[in-house]
């Protein structure tokens, strides 16, 4: 793992370095989603437990404890995320895929649960394998149910010794506004695009604009799509969307099964938002190389309509993760949408 932060990261990780010596209990950083925020958590535990921090504060690499941190080893560093990441990397803030294999015939749970805070009270209750830090990285803040989050709540109103709570969060609203109360607040934003495109490509990604665009602007989401293998289906999806009909929702479908019906619909959703912007704003977010079918969608559309299906598909998303059949869950996205135009 690298041990710089991203390029618009830059005056946060100062900020943070400025508070070293008298670092605050707990941390809450927040911003958009796809941004790179628990990256740069994750190097900030890691710059915390470092015994020979460089000049600008990032950890060495080099010392006993870096190489702890790097196998996931650390005796004082502990991660709580819910069980669908946990086979995933924790800089992988942008990933939409849950873990390779349930456990016991169910899904992994999205939920950081009681019992990950309570197996926290060991480790904080005994002193430091090293005399220094203990720090816990949390996230997303917002899977804690409302059980952790009280034993969480708790914890932070009586903070233990030498111990460093860092908490990540895509959306702060959703957190109980007394745990966001107890935490330093470091908002992480958004990169310009210039400087977010130019990172993309300097990572090799081909047709970087489109990518970025498509996930509004996020890098790291950008990064993961593109390396996701989508690149078909969801040219798929947006040649129907550019010319809808019923009839051709069946072949459609068919041909886009095998996709993750979450990420369709996040695609759809995309598309409906730009068709709603431009009717009534005459601005597109999501795609602009699409912009001339999108305008001539935006004519014909029904306000009504549009708003319903907009609507119905935020209740879509929320069961799409888990649909009894992917196919005819498809299908009757696309047969929904057809019903704007007609």
């Amino acid at each position: 793992m690298s041990s710089k932060t991203l390029p618009w990261q830059s005056e946060s990780w100062l900020q943070l370095m400025q508070m070293r010596e008298r670092f605050p209990h707990a941390v809450l950083l927040h911003g958009p989603q796809g941004i790179g925020k628990t990256l740069f958590a994750e190097q900030l535990a890691q710059a915390l437990l470092c015994e020979a921090p460089l000049p600008d504060g990032h950890a060495c690499g080099q010392c006993l404890a870096c190489g702890w941190f790097a196998q996931y080893a650390h005796p004082d560093y502990r991660r709580v995320r819910p069980e669908n990441l946990e086979d995933g990397s924790a800089a992988d803030e942008s990933a939409t895929e849950t873990a390779k294999a349930a456990k016991a015939e169910k899904s992994a749970s999205k939920e950081i649960r009681i019992e990950q805070i309570r197996a926290l009270a060991n480790f904080i209750n005994v002193s430091t394998h090293r005399s220094g830090r203990r720090v816990v990285l949390l996230y997303p803040a917002e899977a804690l149910n409302a059980i952790a989050a009280n034993a969480l709540l708790k914890t932070l109103e009586e903070p233990p010794p030498a111990t460093v709570f860092l908490m990540v969060s895509h959306n702060i609203d959703l957190l109980l506004p007394t745990i966001v109360s107890r935490c330093r607040k470091v908002p992480l934003s958004m990169p310009g695009p210039a400087q977010a495109l130019a990172w993309l490509q300097a990572q090799g990604v081909a047709e970087a604009d489109s990518w970025l665009a498509e996930q509004g602007g996020a890098p790291l989401s950008a990064l993961t799509q593109s390396q996701a293998g989508s690149r078909d289906a969801i040219e798929t999806l947006l040649a129907h969307l550019a010319k809808p009909a019923a009839e051709a929702a069946l072949k459609t479908a068919d041909q886009l099964q095998k996709s993750s019906p979450a990420e369709v619909t996040s695609w759809l959703q995309r598309w409906l938002y730009d068709v709603f912007s431009v009717k009534f704003s005459g601005k597109i977010r999501y795609y602009p190389k699409h912009r001339r079918e999108i305008d001539a969608l935006a004519m014909r559309a029904d306000p009504v309509k549009l708003l319903a299906v907009m609507k119905s598909m935020n209740e879509r998303r929320a069961i799409a993760d888990h649909p009894l059949s992917p196919k005819l869950f498809i299908e009757d996205m696309l047969l929904d949408y057809s019903t704007v135009f007609a």
